[in-house]
């Protein structure tokens, strides 16, 4: 990766000479060998770097903040290109499967003694769905990220080639893909519409997820048969491996530009999306499954099909396969019109009647494939038609789920309003909540609806009832996956789970009765770390009512919990939300189990610790025991959306990184958990000595907003082109209304990074002075339990990402009587909580057991130092009122580049 990255450097370094002139170029130099230096000799870089741009124009320090920008974005473009040569290096060799690989998990349960049997039963109900939120971190332009895949497939086509001419050739492209990159502008002119980022995230089912999903389902299989030989059942069967989800379009949660039309823009985008690829693929079979009667006997299936394709031209007379599939392509043709109420691109060959769904599809597909395999053209099944089906079952006509998503205190409302109109009770918000879960309960039994036509109801009542209106047409035109889940945020009662029951029932996705059937799962959110105190409860005064119990016997006997990492950490801090997760996670599955029924974990997760984020594959091997029920859902956010899914090779490391550890914990064996009492009483302990240390700093302190809004380029962040949706839930200036996105966003812009560690340090020293063998006990907890040292490892990984020496300088931008003072605690803490963190782990490295990373570190990070000491200044400037257009847009440049550099900054 170090070769790559100079050599991109280098090529940039041209790039800014020939475009900007010498002396910038001669500048931008400067500032690279003084940042690299100083990394190198450890030595703190602001001085240094203050001195060397202090005379600087703002324009070259527009160029400065471009390069090093450009430059971050290159070298994270070849780290990742260096990890897929790795990793194709070692399929290559025939390397033992590593952590995070299909093959390592297939080796690792069969080395354990765990049966194929028992593997194949999780394989059975498997299924992993990654969804796709939007969120304002995802910085980058898609025009930028083609530049990017560009530059990423050069360089690893000149991996391959040794002929110096060839070099020379793919050097010249990359020095073009330089010079678009510089002559393109970083930031948006507009801010993000909701329906741009539909847009945005339906690119890479194109780019990636049509191709690599299916193709990792057949891999799951054929590494089952390969780790456990004859035992493995044959032929495997398979539960959906991937489903892909999305928020993008249904969650209005704090968010006023999701409406009833957005819904209805993001159910038709994704069907265009899904039934075009459909549509392409059966043409690209049509064209190469060119076999002739005449040497071939195709099944009489296949021939019947071929008959009633329609399609009598003279030249394809002994062409079989060609005629069926261009009668194929003809019916979905005519079913996707009707589903688009437009024509799709290209017209079919032929007209014929639609298809009655996409299962008259599949089973067409499954007659060409049976043709070929009985003429001896089973590779040819296997291979081009086993992939066009696999993608038709997985995403259907609807490319991914898409999740409805509100806030309980708007169905409270909109409840109260149909209440009233309906003369069932004047006062539901005033109500109890067990009068509230009877009124509840009786409107789910009922046959009757709410609302009437002669009501006249508000506008909040109206826009969401459209809404759900919205969503039972497109589960009725695509299928009740379109639209299956609907996430009920700050859910703290039985009555906010039962209300999103009865408006379901109001757009027909419920049939009620004292059996009710529902076509949607209705998913309860705990976010705040009282809300997780209080989930098992709710859930299992959920599963105790007859009425609620039916819906989830109907939806396969199994209820969905979503447990919310970004609120919990921004409550209570790292430690208390990373133990309270753990906790309610250990409970809702207690309660399910005693109740007989089947539990699926809905991860909210972000990209960084301080929002759940961290390795993937450690997470979920460190949730409790028996909560990884071969069914795992995540949120994919921000700007780890484009780093995971903007390439096949990514994609496909990402997927299957989620799919081997979802199989590992749900398969394993892990008795060896049996978690010691007294380690559950240590994190009692720890929580709690760690949320009072953070709340006090963060919620009592009285000069913290002002604080955090002064050393943080939070109001700034507002002003960025990114996400639609608004940095806070309300015009408050309270932590509490503060969206966790941009809070984590905003501490990761100055290095400090206060979400992911703050409160740690001090729960470990409370502890250990009150408790003699305090260091023993968490040395052997760091040694024995997966969940604590996923948590150490995290937390050290954050550490490693800060950097208070650049903190201190932001810092300095605070009012001299509080700013020093609440520094001076921030450091303090730091030094707690890596001391800590050394002494427990045994190693003084915070990135101890992650080399890649400290690599990864130590090539990108000398880039940000620049970017820090400009953006520092051009805050001081745009805040004493210099109102330069160019003072902005290179404020602006700086949030970019550093989220940029950062990767997981939001």
């Amino acid at each position: 990766a170090g070769d790559d990255v100079r050599l991109l450097g280098r090529l940039l370094g041209r790039v800014v000479r020939e475009q900007a002139g010498d002396d910038a170029f001669e500048l931008i130099e400067r500032v690279r060998l003084v940042a690299v230096g100083d990394r190198r000799d450890h030595v703190a870089p602001f001085d240094d770097l203050v001195a060397v741009l202090a005379p600087a124009s703002l324009a070259d320090r527009l160029h400065v903040i471009r390069a090093f920008a450009w430059l971050s974005l290159l070298a994270d473009t070849a780290e990742d290109v260096h990890v897929e040569r790795r990793r194709r290096f070692h399929r290559a060799q025939g390397s033992a499967g590593h952590a995070g690989t299909l093959r390592g998990t297939f080796e690792r349960l069969r080395d354990a003694g765990v049966g194929a049997d028992v593997v194949a039963a999780v394989l059975r109900d498997l299924k992993v769905a990654p969804v796709l939120t939007a969120h304002p971190t995802e910085v980058r332009r898609k025009t930028v990220l083609d530049h990017v895949a560009r530059v990423a497939e050069l360089l690893d086509e000149r991996a391959g080639v040794a002929d110096s001419a060839a070099i020379d050739a793919i050097d010249a492209a990359l020095e073009l893909e330089a010079l678009l990159l510089w002559q393109t502008a970083i930031l948006r002119l507009t801010k993000l519409r909701v329906r741009d980022e539909i847009n945005e995230s339906l690119r890479y089912y194109e780019t990636s997820l049509f191709r690599v999903a299916p193709a990792l389902r057949r891999d799951v299989a054929a590494e089952f048969q390969r780790a456990y030989g004859e035992a493995a059942p044959d032929p495997v069967v398979l539960g959906p491996v991937v489903g892909m989800g999305s928020w993008i379009g249904g969650d209005r949660d704090g968010n006023p530009f999701v409406t009833a039309g957005t819904l209805r823009y993001a159910i038709g985008r994704q069907a265009h999306v899904a039934l075009e690829h459909h549509l392409a693929e059966l043409l690209r079979l049509s064209v190469s499954l060119s076999m002739s009667s005449r040497l071939v006997t195709p099944t009489p299936a296949l021939s019947a099909l071929a008959e009633a394709s329609g399609d009598d031209s003279p030249f394809r007379a002994d062409e079989p396969y060609r005629r069926a599939l261009r009668g194929m392509h003809a019916r979905l043709h005519a079913l996707a019109a009707a589903i688009l109420g437009e024509t799709p691109l290209p017209l079919p060959a032929v007209a014929l009647g639609p298809y009655g769904g996409l299962d008259e599809l599949l089973d067409d597909l499954d007659v060409v494939a049976a043709s070929l395999r009985s003429h001896g053209g089973g590779r040819v099944a296997d291979a081009m038609v086993a992939p066009v089906r696999d993608a038709v079952a997985m995403f259907g006509a609807h490319a991914c789920a898409l999740d409805m998503r509100q806030n309980s205190a708007v169905h409270e409302r909109v409840l109260a309003d149909l209440f009233v109109a309906a003369d069932v009770t004047p006062s539901y918000l005033d109500a109890a909540e067990d009068e509230r879960v009877r009124l509840l309960l009786a409107e789910l039994r009922s046959p009757r609806r709410l609302r009437h036509e002669f009501a006249s109801y508000a506008d909040e009542t109206v826009g969401e009832l459209a809404i759900l209106d919205q969503a039972a047409l497109a589960s009725r035109l695509l299928g009740p996956r379109a639209v299956p889940h609907y996430v009920i945020s700050k859910s703290e009662s039985v009555s906010d789970v039962l209300e999103v029951a009865v408006l379901l029932k109001e757009a027909g996705l419920l049939r009620p009765g004292l059996s009710p059937t529902s076509a949607v799962d209705v998913v309860p959110l705990f976010e705040t770390i009282d809300d997780l105190h209080r989930a098992p409860g709710i859930v299992a005064a959920l599963l105790a009512e007859p009425t609620y119990r039916a819906l989830v016997e109907h939806r396969d006997r199994r209820q969905e919990v979503m447990i919310g990492y970004s609120d919990s950490s921004k409550d209570g801090g790292y430690l208390t939300s990373t133990w309270n997760l753990y906790r309610a996670q250990v409970e809702i599955a207690d309660v399910a189990r005693a109740a007989g029924v089947r539990l699926r974990f809905f991860h909210g997760r972000g990209g960084t610790v301080g929002r759940g984020g961290g390795p993937a594959y450690d997470a979920i091997l460190a949730q409790p025991s028996g909560t990884v029920d071969a069914a795992l859902r995540i949120t994919e956010q921000g700007e780890m959306v484009a780093a995971k899914y903007s390439r096949p090779a990514a994609a496909r490391r990402n997927l299957e990184t989620l799919v081997a550890a979802t199989i590992e914990a749900s398969a394993m064996p892990r008795e060896a958990e049996g978690v010691d009492a007294r380690f559950l009483a240590v994190m009692d302990e720890l929580s709690a000595s760690a949320m009072v240390a953070y709340r006090a700093f963060v919620y009592d302190e009285p000069d913290f907003v002002t604080f955090f809004r002064s050393v943080t380029p939070i109001g700034e962040i507002a002003r960025l082109n990114v996400g639609s949706r608004p940095a806070s839930r309300t015009a408050s200036d309270r932590i509490e209304d503060l969206r966790a996105i941009p809070w984590v966003f905003g501490w990761s812009q100055c290095r400090i990074s206060l979400p992911g560690w703050f409160g740690v340090g001090t729960a470990f020293e409370h502890l250990a002075a009150t408790h003699p063998d305090a260091l023993d006990v968490l040395r052997d907890m760091h040694d024995r339990w997966p969940f604590f040292r996923s948590a150490m490892s995290n937390m050290g990984m954050v550490l490693a990402k800060s950097d208070l020496e650049i903190g201190r300088r932001y810092a300095e931008l605070a009012d001299p009587s509080y700013g020093p003072r609440l520094f001076a605690g921030i450091a303090a803490e730091h030094d707690r909580s890596v001391g800590w963190h050394e002494r427990i782990t045994g190693s003084a490295d915070l990135l101890v057991g992650n080399p890649a990373l400290a690599r990864s570190i130590a090539n990108r990070f000398a880039y940000l130092d620049p970017l820090h000491v400009l953006q520092v200044d051009m805050l001081r400037r745009y805040r004493a009122g210099d109102d330069d257009p160019e003072v902005a847009r290179a404020l602006e440049l700086t949030i970019n580049a550093i989220a940029t550099g950062l990767r997981n900054s939001g």
